[in-house]
């Protein structure tokens, strides 16, 4: 896997349901490298601390590879990366393969694996069509999010290596759909309960589900 682009982005005014916000979703390629702290991208904008940022949600990353997918969708769009409010781009990058805990090096910095991208209105916003919320959780390719392990710039070109992979075999996309599903896997469900690197605060709502 490869980072193809690092994007950050400023806050944007917004408007839903007839009020202004402030989203920091609108992010654009930068030439340099991003430095991705304990909590979030340093110089990126965050403006929903409680959906975003954090340890568990440090740095999002986005598969290069599912976006030929999307152009199709929407052909009429200013299309750069960044268009899913990503930090890294990726190219290689697999849900459906990658497991939450997996460990990697991404130029200097060390991440983990933490759990997948929940789409809300501020990607619709982007989009200026809601209808991609719903596309993006039946289409399963979420990206992810990650901790910051140990903190460090990464960059264009930069490889990313697995250091470790997870002894627990949940993926980021399995993990993405039982989320989403109405009636829950319950082998899925049992893999998420017992993965520890799943947020504790997301395996206590699907406790419920068994």
């Amino acid at each position: 896997m490869k980072i193809i682009s690092t994007n950050i982005g400023n806050a944007t005014t917004i408007l839903w349901r007839g009020k202004e916000e402030k989203s920091g979703i609108f992010k654009y390629p930068i030439t340099g490298p991003i430095y991705l702290g304990t909590t979030d991208v340093v110089k990126d904008t965050v403006t929903d601390r409680k959906h975003h940022a954090g340890i568990n949600k440090a740095c999002f990353l986005f598969s290069a590879d599912q976006y030929p997918f999307w152009k199709n969708q929407y052909p009429d769009l200013p299309w750069d990366w960044g268009m899913f409010g990503e930090n890294l781009t990726v190219e290689g990058l697999n849900e459906s393969e990658i497991r939450v805990g997996d460990v990697y090096r991404v130029g200097t910095a060390v991440i983990q694996i933490s759990q997948p991208r929940e789409p809300c209105y501020k990607l619709g916003i982007r989009f200026k069509n809601q209808a991609i919320v719903k596309q993006y959780i039946d289409h399963g390719y979420s990206g992810t999010y990650v901790r910051v392990l140990e903190k460090g710039s990464a960059t264009k070109g930069d490889d990313m290596v697995l250091v470790k992979q997870s002894d627990n075999p949940l993926t980021v996309k399995q993990l993405f759909d039982l989320i989403n599903a109405r009636k829950k896997d319950p082998g899925i469900l049992k893999l998420a309960l017992e993965n520890e690197s799943v947020p504790q605060y997301k395996r206590e709502r699907l406790k419920k589900y068994l």
